[in-house]
């Protein structure tokens, strides 16, 4: 793939640099901000700048005030500002003298509001938009919007077309989102993956806490992607790496703030007193887990690869899901729930309004009674709240589970009407 990709996000990043002084693009490095905000700038008037280059970088620290006027009257754009966040107090300084929206255009490779380093959030004179690598509806140039779909289709989920292959499915996962990837042959993508995790942990480690081990950081992320998508627990992190338990949220902490994993946190309802609280990590891209866990097409392919394919697809589907709530019609949040009476739910989405939407994934293609057993106890607890529910899986039809219950093919995520 050569040709340049539009983002799903580029509506909303114009729109918001069209209200707003400034706008914030975070992501992981090579997801594709700098393009982003490329096509944000257009063909207004504007300058660009990289906190990647050294001169730059000097030249904000002898003269911040004037470095952020450079752009006179038009866009400034700075690229990657987690390396001199010392620049937000003049940009802060510049935009309460003249608030006239489409002042700035920031995109930064960790989040600002939890770098110990920045000087000030630019709350209230800031907006931030969240980059992915490219969604599955992006890279078949759809806009795609599982949220609002289901939202709005009266409990009818039907239309989604023919679903994957098994096939489909395992290479999507093992190539993962990174624009870079997309290009190059299979052959070069564990040399590309290996040569960005050296980078990313080695040098922009630096830019998030001064105080940790890039070595201690790479063990950490590749126990997380050997428990991909599952319940994190520190104390056994910090046991297997023989890491202080008071270091591993630290680890933890960095490896978010640098848009290498996800969270997904627990649903807390109060529909039971036996909730579970542990959160689900995984690593944002899963062709950088399939990696660090040195998964292969063939161990994920094969019919017993199931509970191994399954665990990969979970995340697979919360990593699309999190990708699109950028550009939704719906405003919405994502959690799973589980409690200690062995009742749970894979993904969970909760709508603004407080209705809910329930989701289990499964590396299955025929549909049995047992896996809509969770969507179908919590639906009983939810009442009026329960908008509908659907295991997706690796079915090629869909079908009606029971009232409000769909099967699905995974696909369905990003090839529904």
């Amino acid at each position: 793939m050569t040709s340049l990709i539009t983002r799903n996000l580029l509506p909303q990043a114009e729109d918001l640099l069209a209200h707003f002084p400034a706008v914030v693009i975070q992501g992981a490095r090579q997801v594709g901000k700098s393009t982003l905000a490329s096509m944000v700038a257009g063909s207004r008037p504007h300058v660009v700048v990289s906190f990647d280059d050294d001169d730059v970088r000097e030249s904000a620290r002898l003269d911040p005030r004037a470095f952020v006027r450079q752009a006179g009257e038009g866009l400034l754009v700075i690229d990657e500002v987690q390396r001199e966040p010392s620049v937000l107090l003049a940009i802060k300084s510049a935009i309460d003298a003249d608030r006239r929206p489409g002042r700035f255009l920031i995109t930064g490779s960790s989040d600002l509001l939890r770098l110990s380093r920045s000087p000030d959030s630019l709350a209230g004179r800031a907006v931030t938009l969240d980059l992915f690598g490219f969604s599955q509806g992006e890279l078949a140039g759809r806009k795609e919007d599982f949220a609002h779909w289901v939202r709005t289709t009266n409990g009818a989920l039907t239309g989604a077309g023919h679903g994957w292959s098994r096939e489909q499915y395992v290479q999507a996962i093992l190539r993962g989102g990174y624009p870079e990837i997309q290009r190059l042959p299979v052959r070069l993508h564990g040399t590309w993956f290996d040569s960005y995790l050296d980078r990313v942990i080695t040098r922009d480690v630096a830019d998030v806490s001064r105080g940790l081990s890039s070595d201690r950081l790479a063990a950490v992320l590749r126990m997380v992607a050997a428990n991909q998508g599952g319940e994190l627990v520190q104390a056994r992190l910090s046991d297997e790496l023989s890491i202080p338990r008071s270091s591993v949220s630290g680890y933890l902490n960095a490896l978010s703030t640098m848009y290498l994993t996800h969270d997904l946190p627990p649903w807390r309802a109060n529909l039971t007193k036996r909730e579970v609280g542990r959160h689900k990590v995984a690593v944002a891209d899963s062709g950088l887990a399939t990696r660090l866990s040195k998964l292969r097409a063939a161990q994920l392919s094969t019919l017993t690869a199931a509970p191994l394919l399954g665990a990969q697809l979970e995340a697979f589907v919360v990593a699309q899901l999190m990708a699109q709530r950028g550009w939704s019609a719906e405003e919405f949040e994502l959690f799973h729930f589980r409690d200690r009476d062995g009742l749970e739910v894979d993904v969970v989405i909760e709508f603004a309004d407080g209705r809910v939407f329930l989701i289990e994934v499964k590396a299955s293609s025929t549909f049995r009674a047992e896996h809509s057993r969770g969507i179908r106890a919590l639906a009983q607890r939810l009442g009026d709240r329960f908008v509908g529910g659907a295991v997706l899986g690796l079915t090629e039809e869909t079908r009606q589970l029971t009232e409000q219950v769909w099967g699905l093919p995974i696909s369905a995520l990003w090839e529904h009407p």
